[in-house]
């Protein structure tokens, strides 16, 4: 999830700390690389991995030698007598979790440090509880929608919800997946510590539960994962009944009749298409002068048209609430509203209840970083390209990594699992460098956006600077057969590109299953494939793929490739 707001951040709450990773930056040219989105692997899913006898690892030294070390997977590795472990985590989230399961692979002794419970916030407070009520809402849209059905020559009675039911199925899809990660690592051996874990030193941690006795242990490499938590503007004040997080609104502990939603990205456009399906009334607060403003505008336009205008929803932009009250004593809760740019009042609102939606803020407070000469910036650590931190003199600190929303560089669930990666293949001897232009992210409302690299305006001004030409391909959704079947044809694939040499540089969709049609084109950019080549690939008829098959094709590059007789050809 992202946040719509340029904010400072900073936080205070005083609360276990975990592995809190929720939802761009440029990196270095694409390589290849298993992504695991989401961290959710077969382990955690249930399912067992194919046993293997052993397992090796490349460890280079200083003077540029290389040694073997052969561990095997039943009994975690074995740590180098110097440490406890070759690899230590704090905070087991999604990052944490998929750094943990990448480095037993590597047979590396592993430990994670979890101070409030595994998943952090995907699983328990954001992803998977979110996407079990975007579930409910999506029935729900189908069932009240009488055109829809009379379109399929379906006759359904009018649809109704249990709002404890509703928020039953989130909290046990929570729960489930929460489980199934913390068996995944006991099952390959992974050490989940209690505790609180804090850096003592150069590759020397403590952690324990408050008001118990402390351990310390040892490290080759250590990684913070520890995420983040909801933002909260000067001025608001949370109560956790009427006044809310989306901590609290996955809960669905009600429904109000009116919610008005502080901030327009994904985490507020997601739970609007979840409250307007249960009935309620909803009034964005934006601060900038246009909805969806993290979006492609384009894309945005059209999902406004027909995400937000259709339905119970409006909207004030280009203010900041600057005081929020809660429900109390019969009175409604009261949201103070002022210009964005003048700071001068502008007007005031009286709803029942107010969901605060501004972003995230990185939970780095008392990690211990003053240890080792590290100071965040806005809350976040500063790293490099490799996730290596930096300490207050611009300098590396020496195997000291962070991944995932307490670096800021993209604070998406998958983004983190894709950086511990990464720095697992680094501290195994491959240098490795993860390129953030090639991760999706997608936003659950229905129907679904998704994108992946650069909008139009970042690639034109990309293009100004370094001097090379951008074109745009476009398909609809009403020209695929698969969303005529389903009678969802509203929908648009956009392919922002390079017509010199065919380079994929942004796609974003709006449409029916966007978020799952995105990996194409991500995975393109990943890899490198340019459209000359991807355009010849294959997909099945009919099916939703189609619509990037006829993106890719409509493109016009002019570079030239062999045809299947040796001729140069123009595609």
């Amino acid at each position: 999830m992202h946040s719509s707001l340029s904010l400072s951040f900073s936080s205070s709450t005083a609360i276990p700390r975990s592995g809190h990773s929720s939802e761009l930056s440029c990196a270095a040219p694409p390589s290849p690389l298993n992504l695991r989105f989401c961290g959710l692997r077969r382990e955690a899913l249930g399912f067992s991995s194919p046993k293997r006898n052993d397992s090796c690892r490349v460890i280079v030294s200083s003077r540029g030698r290389s040694k073997k070390v052969s561990a095997s997977v039943s009994d975690n590795g074995s740590a180098p007598k110097a440490f406890d472990y070759d690899l230590v985590i704090i905070g087991a989230g999604v990052g944490g979790h998929g750094a943990a399961l990448h480095a037993v692979e590597k047979g590396l002794k592993t430990a994670i440090i979890e101070g409030d419970v595994v998943g952090g916030t995907c699983v328990n407070r954001g992803c998977v509880p979110s996407k079990a009520l975007l579930a409910v809402s999506g029935r729900m849209r189908e069932l009240q929608s009488e055109h829809h059905l009379k379109a399929l020559g379906l006759q359904v009675s009018a649809a109704g919800y249990d709002r404890q039911g509703v928020a039953d199925h989130a909290n046990n899809l929570a729960s489930k997946i929460r489980n199934n990660l913390t068996n995944s690592m006991k099952a390959l051996g992974v050490d989940i510590l209690t505790g609180v874990g804090t850096i003592l030193g150069p590759q020397k941690v403590k952690y324990g539960k408050v008001g118990f006795s402390e351990n310390v242990i040892t490290a080759k490499n250590i990684i913070i994962a520890t995420g983040s938590v909801p933002f909260v503007p000067k001025g608001i004040e949370v109560d956790g009944k009427t006044v809310i997080t989306s901590d609290h609104a996955l809960k669905l502990e009600s429904v109000p009749d009116w919610i008005a939603i502080v901030g327009s990205g994904y985490i507020g456009l997601e739970f609007s298409d979840v409250y307007t399906a249960l009935g309620s009334e909803v009034t964005f607060i934006e601060a900038l002068d246009q909805l969806m403003p993290g979006f492609d505008p384009e894309i945005g336009k059209l999902a406004q048209r027909v995400l937000i205008n259709p339905r119970k929803i409006d909207y004030h932009t280009g203010v900041f609430a600057s005081k929020i009250t809660p429900a109390k004593d019969g009175k409604p809760v009261r949201i103070e509203l002022i210009d964005a740019k003048t700071k001068e009042p502008k007007d005031a609102l009286e709803v029942d209840a107010a969901l605060i939606a501004t972003g995230r803020a990185p939970f780095t407070n008392g990690l211990g970083l003053e240890n080792i000469s590290v100071v965040t910036q806005r809350g976040f650590i500063p790293v490099d390209e490799r996730m290596r931190v930096i300490d207050a003199d611009g300098n590396l600190v020496p195997h000291l990594y962070c991944i995932g929303d307490a670096n800021g560089k993209m604070m998406l669930a998958h983004a983190a699992s894709a950086q511990g990666i990464s720095v697992v293949e680094q501290v195994t001897g491959k240098d490795h460098v993860l390129n953030h232009l090639s991760i999706p992210a997608a936003c659950f409302t229905h129907p679904e956006i998704s994108m992946v690299g650069l909008t139009e305006p970042q690639a034109r001004e990309k293009a100004e600077k370094e001097g090379f030409e951008v074109s745009v391909a476009k398909t609809s959704f009403k020209a695929n057969t698969k969303a005529l079947a389903e009678n969802e044809g509203e929908g648009l694939a956009k392919l922002i590109y390079r017509p010199d040499n065919g380079e994929i540089l942004g796609v974003h969709i709006f449409g029916l299953h966007a978020a799952d049609l995105i990996h194409e084109a991500s995975n393109a950019i990943a890899l490198g494939t340019r459209i000359q080549d991807i355009k010849f690939a294959v997909h099945a008829h009919p099916t939703l793929s189609e619509v990037l098959d006829e993106l890719f094709k409509s493109a016009k590059v002019h570079a030239h490739v062999p045809s299947p007789v040796g001729e140069p050809v123009t595609v």
